[in-house]
């Protein structure tokens, strides 16, 4: 494939960051099934919108639905999910948007490959740290329940370990406060970490 070469665009990120009003990011929100990682993403969502800035949300069901439809949940596949995702999210990236990332995405080096697709400072690592026994409290979708009686092999959490990450650049257990404060506490480190206005 060594006549494959990649195209260097015209517009830097520079000024795709003016244009837009705020720098380019990849906020990958990590943890438990349940935890609440699409719910605090989505909601973080609609507080950047609300506040005119260009995001997307990448969520691990609805990619399913499309680009990695043709992957099941061996540990092979799951690798190849959170390598296609990862690729998609610098893509955004390289446009200028804010791409929150929702994936279980249980092994470290998975993620670490992703923060290894970007440079310093766009790979912001969001362990939604809700506890175990929380998230299957919850069990939205009765994947605990079905991994529980066997009907679900190496389920997250269950009987396929979850890799918590050493160093997250931010640590959210959903079970403690409410959403709207979850929410501030990820604007304020955008805020202070210059990646949008205040």
């Amino acid at each position: 494939m060594n006549h494959i070469v990649w195209h260097q665009h015209a517009i830097t990120h520079s000024e795709r960051a003016a244009q837009k009003g705020h720098r380019g990011a990849i906020l990958w929100f990590t943890g438990l099934s349940g935890a609440g990682k699409s719910t605090l993403a989505g909601a973080l969502e609609a507080e950047l919108f609300r506040r005119g800035l260009h995001s997307y949300l990448l969520d691990g069901d609805n990619v399913r639905h499309g680009l990695c439809k043709d992957l099941g949940f061996s540990l092979e596949d799951r690798r190849e999910n959170i390598r296609r995702v990862g690729e998609v999210a610098k893509l955004m990236l390289d446009a200028g948007l804010l791409v929150l990332s929702a994936f279980v995405s249980p092994q470290r080096a998975e993620r670490d490959l992703v923060r290894a697709l970007v440079g310093e400072g766009e790979f912001i690592e969001v362990h939604v740290a809700t506890p175990l026994t929380v998230c299957e409290s919850r069990d939205p979708k009765g994947l605990y329940q079905k991994a529980r009686a066997g009907e679900i092999k190496d389920f997250t959490g269950i009987s396929s370990p979850y890799e918590a990450p050493v160093s997250a650049e931010l640590v959210i257990d959903t079970s403690e406060g409410d959403l709207d404060s979850q929410v501030a506490k990820l604007v304020d480190y955008l805020i202070s970490g210059g990646y949008i206005p205040a």
